[in-house]
């Protein structure tokens, strides 16, 4: 396998001007770049959670804060924060400008989407949370604490796509778009605001915490299902030919980057792309190093069996929120669904006897209804809200 000619051509072939790949093996590590350098700097969007939350690591190990100390004015931990399980909602709802510590200020308990610890619901707010404790602990902003202390010992000089920044990230991509900068808030930051190379993520991932990987979500009733097979402390954990594998995705405006690795051999997997169709390059990039003998894993749950009884599928209808965002699920007659997603174009899923679906797409995601009425789709899950008149929702 020549890495430079299969990035060239799956690059080519989802239309992707910029793209960097990494793969270390056995000690040897093999670069490719197209359209840029290996210095350039690509928008990480959620793949920056990992490295808010091994910053968090790093004050914990220190003994600056407890992970299972609750916060003063909310019963969450900074433990439950990084795996998702804190309660917050998916999205950070504040409409306005402002800093971090007035945001965290107005956090309330009533405003946790379940309780704490009950079940996954992969949060944006809990990572700005989580990076907002680092910055009350170490008295610096978030981009001066994970420079200082995470990133300068690892020789990475960081990007910022929000804030302070002397690296400038590459453009992102969407259809002929260019798009210049990215639309993220100063406030969310500690959830999607580096921007790396492949060769950084790469560093990163040989020389983490190894207590970020610990699968917190063993056995749980409601895990990350359509995102990864478990999570630890920052990272998601994956499985594949009885190997267990970690890292994260992540998408920007434009911008599509993953990253994989397995500690037991060594092995890293690190692409970035600055484009929107980045995300199903990097799917057929597993596909193809899977084939080459580099098991690459990646969770692609992929509902089968018989269709759901029409009976079952119209119980599942009402309107589902996870804090402001909201989910209409209607019945169109057998087992299928209609789903209409924070008020966007409906689509019609098929859904199968153990709840579960898929939402078409570019790459489709997974989607499942849980015990209790809950949903789950991409890893957010949302409660049923009763109707006006407070009966059932139906």
């Amino acid at each position: 396998m020549n890495p430079s000619e299969l990035l060239e051509r799956l690059a080519r072939k989802h239309d992707v001007p910029g793209a960097q790949l990494v793969i270390q093996q056995g000690g040897e590590v093999a670069e490719a770049c197209h359209g840029v350098t290996k210095e350039s700097a690509f928008p990480l969007g959620s793949l920056t959670k990992p490295f808010t939350a091994a910053l968090v690591l790093t004050l914990a190990d220190d003994g600056d804060l407890g992970l299972d100390e609750e916060l003063p004015k909310l019963p969450v931990t900074p433990r439950r924060l990084l795996t998702h399980t804190a309660g917050l909602a998916a999205n950070v709802e504040q409409p306005e400008k402002i800093s971090r510590r007035r945001w965290a200020a107005r956090c309330r308990p009533d405003d946790l989407v379940h309780r704490p610890g009950e079940l996954f619901s992969y949060s944006n707010a809990g990572y700005v949370l989580a990076g907002h404790l680092a910055e009350d602990v170490t008295g610096v902003n978030w981009w001066d604490a994970v420079e200082s202390i995470l990133l300068w010992p690892l020789g990475i000089t960081p990007s910022f796509v929000t804030g302070p920044t002397v690296r400038k990230p590459v453009p992102g991509h969407s259809g002929a778009r260019v798009i210049a900068e990215q639309a993220l808030p100063e406030l969310e930051a500690p959830a999607g605001g580096l921007a790396l190379s492949a060769a950084d993520l790469a560093r990163f991932a040989s020389q983490h915490n190894a207590a970020m990987r610990r699968d917190h979500l063993a056995g749980h009733p409601a895990g990350p299902y359509g995102l990864a097979d478990g999570w630890g402390l920052g990272w998601a954990v994956y499985r594949a030919e009885g190997r267990t594998w970690f890292g994260h995705d992540g998408t920007g405006d434009g911008t599509s980057c993953h990253l994989r690795f397995e500690p037991h051999s060594g092995t890293v997997v690190a692409l970035t792309t600055n484009a929107a169709t980045g995300s199903a390059l990097w799917q057929d990039l597993v596909d193809d190093l899977r084939a080459d003998g580099i098991a690459v894993a990646d969770h692609r749950p992929v509902p089968d069996g018989p269709e759901a009884f029409a009976a079952q599928a119209a119980e599942l209808t009402g309107r589902y929120a996870n804090g402001d965002a909201l989910v209409d699920v209607t019945h169109h007659g057998g087992g299928r669904l209609g789903l209409v997603i924070d008020g966007g174009p409906g689509v019609t899923v098929t859904c199968h006897r153990d709840l579960t679906f898929t939402v078409p797409g570019s790459p489709a995601t997974p989607g499942r209804f849980l015990p209790g009425r809950l949903l789950q789709l991409g890893g957010r899950t949302a409660r049923p809200v009763p109707p006006p008149d407070g009966g059932t929702a139906q």
